[in-house]
């Protein structure tokens, strides 16, 4: 994902009072450890998030509260047509358990 380099603060401020509407319906499609870190540099941010059911995370896209919260994050960051942030699939290429 993107998020402006005008807007770091604003993307922290808004993440740190996380609706706790939206924090519980993440939770309700098991998203756990999740974390958000910023490329000062590029604006990139990279997401770190575990989840029990792959198939139960991708209908959170669907809810209410999910939208919402993309709506309220597109002045922020790079969207897609639909509000949804633009991101970037990433190849794991290492893992250690």
């Amino acid at each position: 994902m993107f998020v402006h380099k005008d807007q770091y603060e604003e993307y922290k401020r808004r993440h740190d009072h996380i609706w706790p509407e939206m924090s519980k319906e993440l939770k309700a499609h098991g998203a756990r450890n999740y974390s958000i870190f910023l490329d000062e540099e590029t604006g990139r941010l990279f997401a770190y998030l575990e989840v029990e059911d792959e198939a139960l995370y991708e209908k959170m896209a669907d809810t209410e509260i999910c939208r919402k919260w993309w709506d309220y994050m597109e002045p922020l960051m790079e969207t897609n047509p639909d509000n949804s942030p633009v991101s970037v699939a990433l190849k794991e290429v290492f893992h250690l358990t």
